[in-house]
């Protein structure tokens, strides 16, 4: 028997339901905690706006995922090693009212949350961490050392939990050097493309839901139910920033979204004896394309200038479609287009 597609459904449902219903509530709070960005500058609102969306996301995240774990603990013996044998059987509530938690399908939950418990834990440690960290940027503007050195320690903890990148070299310093620095490219990327209405959260929809796509028709369901929760919460939050920003990411929102898509690459297994195929390996980079180029153009124009690569500016692809004559909306779309494009052409790879 496969993994019931129909969770993966369930869960990107749920978390988008948590989320349209979170990001409002934390929008109230953000407003009287005075955790909002207020114009000025280069900022093209003309009202503060609340930076709740890194709050809502996590709350979409984590009440769908404890609430699984909770039903499983729930006077159900199948969360145990015992219970995980063939030929153990749940707890009828389970069966009565889930019809699709059956036996085989508890026994795969449970088994994969044995397994991979250790790196579970230390990736939602390291989101909590994220988050926590683009909070105090939102609220105090830390200095780039700072960032840079949360981000690290949050990199350092999903590596040594086991979560790392090898690219079929047997080394663990390469494995753990490489790891580190695509967590922190990837996380900055996206908190870069943190730069129009809905870009950014939109970018982790398209990448979130074909990491859960690839990791799903591999038979990686943990790792697709991870994609799909971070793809619905995604989109639970959408509405509230694109086309007209009621809410904000923030860098605690695209912090955890770039940190997110970063953990969501390193875990699905893209060469297998089963799937024996090397180019399947760049279908990460396919995917994360276009938060990865923009990155890198952006990081060497600021380098040629002679200004820090931290300091933002106008320069971005977004603006530069702009510049050309597009609307924010449809330079928004327009990118959203590119990266699904390439998202396909990784599945095709794949």
């Amino acid at each position: 028997m496969i993994f019931p597609p129909i969770l993966y459904l369930l869960a990107l449902a749920v978390a988008f339901a948590t989320s349209a219903l979170a990001v409002p509530a934390w929008r109230k709070w953000c407003l009287r905690a005075g955790l909002v960005d207020d114009p000025g500058g280069r900022k093209i609102h003309r009202e503060s706006i609340p930076l709740a969306g890194g709050l809502g996301i996590t709350t979409a995240l984590l009440a769908p995922a404890l609430l699984a774990v909770l039903l499983l603990w729930w006077r159900n013996p199948a969360f145990s090693e015992q219970a995980a044998q063939p030929g153990s059987e749940p707890h009828s509530f389970l069966l009565s009212h889930f019809a699709f938690l059956d036996p085989h399908t508890i026994r795969l939950l449970v088994h994969g949350l044995n397994r991979r418990a250790l790196e579970l834990t230390a990736i939602l440690v390291g989101a909590a961490g994220m988050l926590l960290l683009g909070l105090f940027d939102d609220k105090y503007e830390l200095r780039p050392a700072t960032k840079f050195s949360g981000q690290l320690l949050v990199a350092l903890l999903v590596a040594g939990a086991g979560a790392r990148i090898t690219l079929f070299v047997p080394n663990p310093i390469f494995s753990y050097a490489i790891t580190i620095l695509w967590i922190l490219t990837v996380t900055n990327a996206f908190n870069f493309m943190d730069n129009m209405n809905g870009l950014c959260a939109g970018l982790g929809i398209i990448g979130a839901f074909y990491f859960g796509t690839i990791s799903a028709l591999a038979g990686q369901y943990l790792v697709a139910l991870i994609a799909f929760l971070a793809c619905g919460a995604l989109l639970g939050f959408l509405p509230y920033n694109f086309p007209r920003a009621r809410v904000f990411l923030g860098d605690s929102g695209s912090h955890l979204t770039g940190y997110l898509l970063a953990v969501l690459a390193i875990l699905p297994h893209f060469y297998t004896p089963k799937h024996p195929r090397i180019l399947a390996v760049l279908s990460p980079l396919l995917i994360l394309a276009v938060p990865l180029g923009d990155l890198v153009r952006v990081v060497l124009f600021r380098w040629r200038n002679g200004r820090p690569f931290y300091l933002g500016d106008t320069n971005h692809l977004s603006h530069r479609l702009v510049q050309f004559g597009l609307s924010p909306a449809w330079t928004v779309m327009l990118i959203w287009l590119l990266a699904a494009l390439l998202g396909a052409l990784a599945l095709v790879l794949r």
